[in-house]
Order: C-alpha cells, then sequence, then structure tokens
C-alpha cells in the first residue's frame, strides 16, 4: 500500500486498525553501469512487495544518502551524516505525531547505517515506538541466496542487476571484474576513490540469468515481509 497512491483519510483509517509502516532508504550514488537511483529502486521495490499482502502503508524512499566515496562520480549526490541524521529523525517524529508506533527501516545502502544507531537513540526518546533497521541485501536469507550463486556480491556488481535497476541498452562487460580493494578505497579521498574503481563497481560478474535473480528477490521480499510480521517486542 504505497502512500503516494493515498490520501491522509485512508491514512487516518489504516491508523485505527494498524501502526505498522515502511520508510525505504536509498542513495543516489554512481553504479557502474546501473541507474544512479539503484539503491532507491530496490529498497522501495522491496518494501512494497513485501508491504503488499499486509496492507501496511509504505512511504516514498529517502533517496539521497551518505555516500561521501563517490562524489567525484558525476551524479552522485551525498549528504552530510548530521545532515541526514536529522532529516530521519524529523521523519519519524511526523510519523510518530501521525499514529504510526511501528515503523521499518528497510535499507539499500551501506552508507547509510549510521541511520541504524539513529534510530536507537530516537526510541530511546520515544519508548512507545518501535523502530526495525532492515539492510536487505544483507539480511541472512538472502545473503545466503547470493552467497549460493556467487561469492562475490559487491557494490554495482550482479547483485543489484535486476530489470528495474538496469538502463536500457547498457550492459557491462561479459568477463568479471577483479574486486577492488575496498579497504583501500575507505581510506581515499573521493578522486583516489575514482581512480581505484574506475567504472564504479566493486568487482565481480556484472550480470547473472535473471531467474536466479528472481529467486534472490523472492528470498528477500520474504524475509522482509517476516520483520512486519513477527513480534515487535
Amino acid at each position: 500500500m504505497l502512500i503516494a497512491e493515498m490520501n491522509w483519510a485512508q491514512v487516518e483509517d489504516r491508523l485505527r486498525i494498524d501502526d505498522r509502516c515502511i520508510l525505504p532508504l536509498g542513495s543516489t550514488e554512481q553504479h557502474a553501469q546501473l541507474s544512479l537511483a539503484t539503491d532507491s529502486l530496490l529498497s522501495e521495490r522491496i518494501a512494497a512487495e513485501a508491504a503488499a499482502p499486509l496492507g501496511v502503508p509504505v512511504f516514498p524512499v529517502l533517496s539521497y544518502g551518505v555516500t561521501p566515496h563517490f562524489i567525484d562520480f558525476a551524479g552522485t549526490v551525498s549528504l552530510r551524516l548530521t545532515t541526514y541524521l536529522a532529516i530521519l529523525a524529523d521523519v519519524l517524529d511526523s510519523l510518530k505525531r501521525t499514529g504510526f508506533r511501528r515503523i521499518l527501516l528497510c535499507n539499500a545502502h551501506g552508507g547509510n547505517m549510521p541511520a541504524a544507531t539513529g534510530a536507537i537513540e530516537w526510541v530511546a526518546q520515544n519508548p512507545e515506538c518501535r523502530v526495525r533497521f532492515h539492510n536487505w541485501w544483507i539480511a541472512p536469507q538472502t545473503l545466503a541466496a547470493l552467497h549460493k550463486l556467487e561469492p562475490v556480491a559487491t557494490h554495482a556488481s550482479w547483485s543489484e542487476n535486476f530489470p528495474w535497476t538496469r538502463l536500457p541498452n547498457i550492459r557491462g562487460p561479459e568477463t568479471p571484474k577483479q574486486p577492488i580493494d575496498v579497504d583501500r578505497m575507505r581510506r581515499s579521498n573521493p578522486a583516489g576513490s575514482r581512480a581505484l574503481l574506475g567504472d564504479g563497481s566493486f568487482g565481480g560478474s556484472y550480470q547473472r540469468d535473471d531467474a536466479e535473480m528472481d529467486a534472490v528477490w523472492a528470498v528477500a521480499v520474504a524475509e522482509t515481509r517476516a520483520l512486519l510480521e513477527e513480534d515487535w517486542d
């Protein structure tokens, strides 16, 4: 149930019977040959599919994140960490005021992980609420499904290559890329990161068969839905 397809009265009616919602967390950053909006597309779609049979409202994705390593790649937008955490707190405050008490943060971007700590701090100040932080791509069942296909599942590789993150008539190389030194990249400035990354991928294959990816996606959707259905206490 997408918030974009609801009006305020429908949300109010929904809250009379259920106080759960999902806020997808994404990013606008380079993903090699894939869309700059890859993380946002993935988090919003997985949230929508997980929530659909439960009727849980899914808010529009927070489409800008924390991605300082990539700011020398054209089109990347990075928020300061303080800005990002302040925005997240403001959104959570608004959701609480509306009446939501159980909020799932469905994240698709590694740079947003400090939001997990921010959410813990927010709950400490709002003990009547519960917030779950979910990194969909490294959740246990999903990560296991990815590693069954290929041990190297990294940024801008096959593991993020779905029909909805690809661009028309653009395909990555057929030959897998040698994995980059991620620790070195994390020590580098943005110019150094771009020089090290080249096309932007962290390494591994660029694409796998869609049937394989559909199977991984089904696991990810089910794992995300289970977080909504489980006991929040």
